[in-house]
């Protein structure tokens, strides 16, 4: 893999890391029938609950959808209104990727899910897809008077679909990406920070996504995006908070009950039915680490370690996210579940 040392990137990483360490935010009491009525009357659209890995967010939204069809069957609207789903996960689109995204499809139940098992394994889904995909599901709910949540852990995804981010679909360009392979890693991350702001990590984590972050960026440079169409959305965020600790712990626990329940069968699987090595890498963390172990990179006991605080490392970058939208002014309602 490879290592960056700039320094712009690693002091970002460093306040990152303090940030991490500060208080978590204070948790509140949910009243899910207000949030109800702020629905009914208007002044929201649109109940997002967000949190990072392990924190719970699916099965309370599970949860507050049902909460929300008993209080509508209160009211004598069961017939024709209820709470459905729409998922805010960047890998669970993927049809195949079942174990390693904990898509948990067990836990909806009767509550109607979107955006989940939509396109191919080994295709690259990307952020402008998933806009236009939020918004035809956004629509279809309204439009059958249902009450939209929308549910996950991919920060990028999330404002993209609540805040109304331009994104316009930059197509490949192969003469570009020829040119930009000749270029080493390190001044490959220096033109990228020369066009755009790293937020974070995932655009240069991998050298394919590095470039394809960098072919995005001087596209752009030379065709300006046009006003997004999509509206941005009255949001009611609720952000599920667990302490850093029990964090840690449950995502240990949930991996090695996910090793157990067949994860490296599966990217064996994925593999088996055509898709490269590189491929499920692109993927990162479960399908990353595991193909690492598949192809004899890393051992058995390496290969769990690793993905474990590859894991927790995400889990922060989540919540930095998160905190970050905080400070552009987007009030979360953080809540333990």
């Amino acid at each position: 893999m490879f290592k960056f040392a700039l320094h712009d990137i690693s002091m970002k990483e460093r306040k990152n890391k303090e940030w991490n360490m500060a208080p978590l935010p204070e948790a509140e009491n949910i009243d899910i029938p207000s949030v109800l009525k702020q629905y009914q009357d208007g002044e929201i659209d649109l109940i997002c609950i967000l949190g990072p890995t392990a924190s719970g967010k699916t099965r309370y939204a599970v949860a507050v959808a049902r909460e929300i069809d008993k209080l509508l069957a209160c009211d004598g609207n069961a017939a024709r209104a209820r709470a459905e789903i729409i998922s805010g996960d960047s890998r669970q689109v993927y049809r195949g990727m079942d174990i390693g995204t904990g898509k948990d499809l067990d836990e909806y139940g009767d509550v109607p899910y979107h955006l989940i098992d939509i396109a191919p394994a080994g295709s690259k889904y990307n952020i402008y897809e998933y806009q236009r995909d939020f918004e035809t599901a956004y629509q279809n709910i309204r439009e059958r008077g249902c009450i939209p949540i929308l549910c996950g852990g991919s920060g990028l995804y999330i404002e993209a679909a609540t805040c109304s981010y331009s994104l316009p679909e930059v197509p490949a360009n192969p003469g570009l990406r020829e040119e930009l392979e000749k270029e080493d890693t390190e001044t490959l991350i220096r033109r990228l920070a020369a066009l755009k702001p790293l937020h974070n990590s995932t655009d240069y984590d991998t050298r394919k996504r590095l470039i394809r972050a960098l072919e995005i960026a001087i596209h752009e440079q030379s065709n300006p995006a046009p006003r997004s169409s999509f509206l941005p959305k009255k949001t009611f965020y609720i952000g599920t908070l667990v302490d850093r600790d029990e964090r840690n712990a449950r995502i240990d626990r949930r991996l090695d009950a996910r090793i157990e329940e067949g994860l490296v069968e599966e990217v064996k699987n994925l593999m088996d039915s055509g898709i490269p090595a590189e491929d499920l890498i692109y993927y990162g963390l479960e399908y990353k680490f595991v193909t690492l172990y598949i192809t004899g990179e890393i051992g058995m006991e390496e290969m769990r370690e690793k993905l474990a605080v590859a894991i927790h490392q995400f889990a922060k970058r989540q919540m930095t996210w998160f905190r970050g939208m905080e400070r552009k002014g987007i009030r979360i309602h953080w809540t333990r579940v």
